[in-house]
């Protein structure tokens, strides 16, 4: 086994790495650019290492730096993680070169899987189930329309270096194919610098299902079971879960068979994954293969109850695999939700900045040290008051949950997300929450449609159906008694205005631009019982007992005998006196008053906010990168305004209506706050 090694990464991967390494004794040495100086993984590594400025083509994408700084250090070997230089193979070949070891395959697998139309050939020759299609480049459109007929629509239309779904087109009829095909064959030119394009046969109803494998130098080549992958948005996974709700054992040993027959054939070594598309009759096909770890492993660490990077390093090291395929247990059920900094309420657009509060749920398992025991793990690389920086991706954190079954999977997941505090930057919790609550979700009938086709217009507050919105009346009205409670005991409260309890009261619901809904709760005590109340809404009685502090944002308690955990802060930015709930994915804002003090709040009139259609705003924090426009310029609605960097995406600005520009209020390079002006527009 290797004394020390270097990661190059990372945030929540290059965590996940150390805590391997050090169970296993092997010092680490951590990378990082400036931006990354307080990180997280800088902090657990035994030693760390500045490779150059904030953006990843300075700093982590610096193959040169980061072989130096190994050899700088004397690591033995280089982990890359997922993403970087994790799939690049000429990293991989210079790492060896230089007399260190690449903790992954040999830089010829990475080579012959990466290219789409060379793998899809070598797999061909493996025996393994590929899509039809024609796996040559196209090189006009019309010759595109020509094969697209051939192989009968719908077809995808692939770029050969194509990945998170760039450089990919479904088209339905000759004009979509067409079109599709000069557009993905521009952008895997822009974005890969390799124009190549392909064709394939489009699965309908498809679901993404990926086979786990592990194979050493000696030639034992394992598989490690399925991941179901379907849950997307964009192409990028959502929630990943372990095993399969939908293929049958025949389907997953034909599967798991066809994807150990592949490494064989590349010569793989190191852990790796086969990724097929499976049609409604479990017909499936080779989609591509990942030469490296997968950002959702840890669901196949739970029900196998092997560490992934333990067996890379192991690997690396020239140890032989120790286990058969006979040998392999599956236990219970995994799932992973992907908690990202983004703001599901305005189109998921990135969301950064410090973290005010962060207070992952209560654990059970420990990153890198899975086991077969049931209940939770977080896999991350941030802490409390630290950045989420602009210059990266936008994972915040991996939540995983194993149950003894994939019902008892979703409802620790739930629960673990009613518990995850974020405060600061928005997050895509009450997205996640909305779809374990999805009746076809929790069926397991869905396909990597399911969320284009359930959200077509995006993801609204409304989207999130709570299913006893009178348990947060309930909660807030016993959260107000409580508070209450404490402040009768202070002591020099002026005579005639002491603090009193009121067993009544009203409780008044925000439901946006100006509407509420209000409703009489009456509060009692339960004798003999502290930290319990018993709250009466519209003829429900809710018994509630929690003894949370009454600060902590994050409430544990039961109601009626049933646990739950929920959020609760007092006051919002428009109103200091309401409390914000969220629970199951809801988020509401209740204001509790004393039955004069609701008779004259339903007086005040509703202050409506400012009109900024006259202003270009920034929907995100950003970088400035383009300005298309200038004072006096008359821009047509579907025009480019702008373009922000955020997170290693572009986010286009388009106008939304026929507009003259009057003023510009930010320049290119500036760095953008959000809601901060960008152009103002001349008023008709």
């Amino acid at each position: 086994m290797f004394k020390k090694i270097l990661i190059a990464n990372r945030g929540e991967i290059a965590c996940r790495v150390i805590k391997t390494a050090q169970r296993l004794g092997v010092k680490t040495v951590a990378v990082y650019s400036e931006a990354d100086a307080r990180a997280r993984h800088v902090e657990l590594a035994d030693e760390a290492v500045c490779i150059g400025p904030a953006p990843s083509r300075a700093s982590y994408l610096q193959a040169d730096t980061i072989i130096a700084a190994a050899k700088k250090t004397g690591a033995q070997a280089i982990h890359p993680g997922y993403g970087f230089l994790s799939e690049n193979e000429d990293f991989a070949r210079r790492v060896e070169e230089e007399g260190l070891i690449f903790i992954g395959p040999k830089h010829g697998a990475i080579a012959a899987m990466g290219d789409k139309i060379a793998s899809k050939r070598l797999a061909m020759q493996a025996g393994v189930s590929t899509i039809p299609g024609h796996n040559e480049p196209i090189l006009t459109a019309d010759e595109a329309v020509a094969i697209a007929q051939r192989i009968g629509y719908p077809v995808m239309i692939k770029a050969s270096a194509g990945g998170g779904g760039k450089g990919l087109r479904v088209a339905q009829n000759d004009k979509e194919c067409a079109e599709g095909f000069v557009s993905c064959r521009n952008e895997a030119a822009n974005s890969f610098g390799d124009d190549r394009v392909f064709m394939e046969k489009f699965i309908e109803q498809p679901r993404h299902i990926e086979i786990q494998v592990l194979a050493d130098a000696q030639g034992n080549t394992l598989y490690l079971w399925e991941r179901e992958c379907s849950i997307q948005r964009r192409h990028q996974k959502v929630i990943e879960e372990a095993p399969s709700p939908f293929i049958s054992e025949a389907t997953r040993k034909a599967m798991g068979e066809q994807a150990v027959a592949l490494a064989k054939a590349v010569g793989y070594q190191s852990a790796g994954t086969v990724e097929f598309v499976v049609g409604k009759d479990q017909g499936f096909y080779f989609l591509e293969m990942n030469t490296r770890l997968q950002v959702e492993h840890p669901v196949t660490e739970c029900i196998t109850g092997l560490d992934l990077v333990e067996w890379m390093l192991r690997i690396a090291a020239g140890e032989p695999l120790t286990i058969q395929q006979q040998d392999l247990k599956r236990e219970g059920w995994a799932i992973e939700c992907r908690i990202n900094a983004e703001d599901p309420f305005r189109n998921f657009l990135p969301s950064t900045g410090r973290l005010v509060r962060y207070q992952p749920p209560a654990t059970d398992l420990t990153q890198g040290e899975p086991s077969l025991g049931l209940g939770v793990r977080v896999d991350t690389g941030v802490f409390e008051g630290g950045e989420i920086p602009m210059h990266y991706d936008s994972m915040i954190a991996k939540l995983i949950v194993h149950g003894k079954d994939r019902a008892d999977a979703i409802e620790r997941m739930r629960e673990a997300l009613n518990g995850f505090v974020i405060r600061g930057i928005a997050s895509n919790i009450p997205f996640q929450a909305a779809l374990l609550a999805h009746p076809d979700f929790q069926s397991g009938q869905f396909d990597t449609g399911f969320i284009a086709r359930h959200w077509p217009k995006g993801f609204a507050a409304e989207s999130v159906v709570h299913a006893d919105p009178d348990f947060l009346v309930a909660l807030a009205a016993f959260v107000r008694r409580k508070t209450r409670e404490r402040a009768v005991g202070i002591s020099g409260q002026l005579p005639g205005h002491e603090v009193g309890l009121d067993n009544k009261v009203v409780a008044i619901t925000t439901l946006g631009e100006g509407n509420q809904l209000r409703q009489k709760v009456r509060v009692t005590e339960i004798a003999g019982r502290a930290g319990c109340a018993r709250c009466e809404v519209d003829g429900k009685v809710y018994d509630i007992e929690c003894h949370s502090r009454l600060l902590d944002v994050r409430l544990t308690g039961t109601v009626n005998g049933q646990a739950f955990t929920a959020q609760v802060e007092r006051g919002t930015a428009k109103n200091p006196l309401a409390y914000r709930l969220q629970h199951l994915g809801r988020q509401v804002e209740i204001t509790v008053l004393r039955g004069r003090h609701a008779e004259l709040q339903a007086l005040m009139p509703y202050k409506a906010p400012p009109d900024t259609s006259a202003f270009l705003l920034s929907p995100m924090p950003g970088l400035l990168v383009q300005l298309a426009a200038a004072v006096g310029q008359k821009v047509q609605a579907g025009e480019r305004l702008a373009v922000i960097e955020a997170m290693k995406m572009e986010n286009i600005l388009f106008a939304a209506q026929d507009v003259t520009i009057a003023e510009v209020l930010a320049k290119p390079g500036e760095s953008l706050s959000v809601d901060q002006p960008i152009l103002r527009f001349e008023k008709k």
